[in-house]
């Protein structure tokens, strides 16, 4: 399964990684993982995302505020110019936000990625949709390779497992997952901490921000389906941004009648961005798609500048109809 990314790692001397816009725990884990790869095999190697790393995963990058670099066309297009582009945990080029105009730049591009493959991708490389996360495979990836992490690296990817696995909770969480967290804990990732940082670690204004939402909770379809609405005054209101948001959308899921939850999150400009999560019976990924957007089974989003009305008057067509 590994031999195009040996092939293509040995036809360049110089990497660029990149993974999606709004970095989470899983795409800086797996970078994290391939950067050491990367540096065991004797290349040269720079992360550079277009968005900076989010204040709840700062303590991934353990202090070391120059492991990933913020895109700056004019600092990192001549680098990328000279280097092969790996780009991580996507396999939507649209998902790049500004790093994606780089792209045509570089000598060549490879996916590393679990996420279910959309229609319309072009980006071509490692996937398999069946990882319950890419940090999972990227430490099956260093296994292959003979690469030993050290604890950074394999704190970071015991990270990105947990989070994109739900805690071993996801359906997508196999035998493999399990192999994958036991030999993060064995290089030193310590799972306690990671559980206080990730679950444990919250502002009291993220806590208010959860009270917005919940406060806008409609539940629609015989309470199958459940919406939340944050507003951007909410965010002024609370003093909070987007990376207090994080598992907002799960709360829903613990009523047994809900098997859809959706967070809308508006940004200054009208943006929205949407958020998908489902128990299982109902694939959000192609719902997901439907709007541009993608991601997991049970796990997806989208953005849109159609108004919320609208929004959800489609997602719950969508959903009632799958």
């Amino acid at each position: 399964m590994f031999d195009n990314f040996v092939s293509f790692i040995d036809r360049h001397k110089s990497f660029i990684l990149t993974t999606h816009d709004s970095p989470d725990a899983d795409g800086i884990g797996a970078e994290f993982v391939i950067s050491m790869i990367l540096e065991k095999a004797g290349k040269d190697v720079k992360i550079i995302n277009a968005a900076p790393v989010p204040e709840y995963l700062q303590f991934v990058i353990n202090d070391d505020v120059n492991k990933i670099e913020k895109y700056d066309p004019e600092k990192h297009i001549p680098l990328i110019e000279t280097s092969a582009v790996l780009v991580i945990d996507t396999s939507d080029e649209f998902h790049l936000g500004s790093f994606r105009e780089a792209l045509k730049k570089a000598k060549e591009t490879f996916v590393i990625d679990h996420h279910e493959l959309k229609p319309l991708s072009t980006l071509s490389g490692l996937r398999d949709p069946t990882a319950s996360s890419t940090s999972e495979l990227t430490i099956e990836l260093a296994c292959f390779m003979g690469v030993e992490l050290d604890e950074v690296c394999a704190t970071a990817a015991y990270a990105g497992i947990v989070k994109d696995s739900g805690f071993f909770a996801y359906p997508k969480t196999t035998a493999r997952t399990f192999k994958a967290a036991i030999k993060a804990l064995e290089w030193g990732a310590n799972p306690n901490y990671v559980y206080k940082q990730l679950m444990e670690n919250s502002s009291c204004a993220s806590v208010l921000l959860q009270k917005q939402a919940l406060s806008s909770i409609e539940f629609y379809a015989g309470k199958t389906i459940a919406i939340m609405i944050l507003l951007w005054e909410d965010f002024e209101k609370t003093g909070t941004g987007f990376d207090d948001i994080e598992n907002i959308v799960n709360i829903p899921l613990r009523a047994k009648e809900v098997e859809v939850s959706v967070l809308l999150k508006e940004k200054e400009h009208g943006e929205i961005f949407c958020s998908l999560r489902s128990k299982g019976r109902i694939n959000v990924s192609k719902i997901a798609q439907d709007f541009g957007g993608g991601g997991h089974a049970t796990a997806a989003g989208f953005r849109s500048y159609t108004g919320k009305e609208e929004i959800i008057k489609k997602l719950l067509s969508c959903v009632e109809t799958r």
